[in-house]
């Protein structure tokens, strides 16, 4: 997961310039308040064998759903051991037969790597699927080093992907396309798929910068950011003020995930000790190929290679339930976030350490902010 916005904002996972991972004093905040809670993954390689890990996935998706989790976010990466999903439709079928109430969707497609036509074929083939559950999240990706692989220009990422979406949401509300544009051209193109969900699935967008979110509400797109707690404060504020700006509906309000690394477990050292381990894994996979190839990541403050930093500044937690429950509760309040979005299969973690961080937010945190 990663995208930089249409202005060439940074990737929304970049820490956010002003606030970095150090310094920062959780406050102390109390439960109560009503939250939708999600996950989040990469499918970064885990050492186990694909099949293996794909299957494992499985049982997770099934156990999301149990749990009531409202949605769960794929990435979407490609010649990199950073994503071993790297063609999210497919995977996502399989996500749509397992389950019956959790959405889901890509975290993002990355827009300028797809036929458009292909692509709204394949949306419109997901949300009859699941019966309406599909979530549309759009990017054009933040590594020029895998848009490249596909013979995609990065630099024209900032006019493709507004280009592609405008192309994508027409041919999703139309009985016929045509479109002439800088990048497609097309002349009359039956649209014999329609998805469930009107007028298309529920827009999602990444972003960092309080900047970003202009668009994403002119978009009327959900958003998701991954920087620490104050600076998600400032994206929110102005994404929920550019969103009454456009004239949108108050109600439902939109969604402004907060994604956080969470591990959880019986003792904080057990929590830790796995967090630490997976981290070193998943942050390897994360820089491999800028460092293959001896480029430089485009990041204002790179991401620690430890979780330690991350851990002392709120921006993860490794720990136990009532614990979690303290520090969700305060995430929320300092951010102004409405959806706290789990990434609990990063690196090296193991399916039963996974589902012991499920069962316990299932069990003994979800229910503490179901109002």
């Amino acid at each position: 997961m990663g995208i930089l916005g249409p202005d060439r904002s940074r990737p929304f996972w970049v820490p956010y310039l002003d606030v970095g991972w150090e310094g920062l004093t959780p406050s102390q905040a109390g439960e109560g308040c009503i939250v939708k809670f999600g996950i989040f993954e990469h499918m970064d390689d885990s050492g186990a064998p694909l099949g293996d890990q794909i299957a494992g996935r499985m049982q997770l998706v099934e156990a999301y759903d149990r749990f009531g989790f409202y949605a769960y976010h794929l990435a979407e990466h490609h010649g990199t051991p950073l994503g071993l999903a790297p063609s999210p439709g497919l995977f996502m079928a399989a996500v749509a037969q397992r389950t019956r109430r959790l959405r889901f969707g890509p975290l993002v497609y990355l827009l300028p790597l797809y036929h458009p036509l292909r692509l709204i074929e394949e949306i419109c083939m997901l949300d009859h699927m699941s019966g309406g559950r599909l979530e549309l999240g759009v990017g054009r990706g933040v590594s020029p080093i895998e848009v490249g692989f596909y013979g995609v220009d990065p630099a024209d990422g900032p006019r493709q992907f507004p280009e592609a979406l405008h192309v994508i949401k027409q041919g999703l509300t139309s009985d016929a396309l045509s479109f002439k544009g800088a990048f497609y051209e097309f002349t009359n193109v039956p649209m014999v798929l329609k998805p469930v969900q009107k007028p298309h699935p529920p827009l999602w967008y990444g972003l960092n910068t309080p900047e970003a979110t202009v668009w994403a509400a002119k978009e009327k797109a959900n958003i998701a950011t991954l920087v620490p707690a104050p600076a998600a404060r400032r994206v929110a504020d102005r994404f929920r003020a550019e969103w009454a700006r456009n004239g949108h509906p108050a109600e439902p309000a939109p969604l402004v995930g907060l994604i956080r690394h969470m591990v959880l477990a019986e003792t904080e050292a057990e929590a830790r000790n796995v967090a630490e381990r997976a981290y070193r894994r998943w942050h390897r996979h994360f820089e491999l190929l800028w460092v293959q190839r001896g480029i430089k990541i485009s990041m204002a403050v790179p991401l620690p290679s430890e979780i330690g930093p991350l851990l002392g500044s709120g921006a993860a937690f490794a720990g136990t339930a009532v614990a979690a429950r303290s520090y969700i509760a305060e995430q929320i309040e300092t951010s102004g976030a409405n959806y706290f979005v789990c990434d609990i299969t990063f690196g090296d973690i193991t399916l039963a350490e996974a589902m012991r961080s499920v069962e316990l937010l299932g069990r003994q945190v979800m229910p503490h902010f179901a109002g």
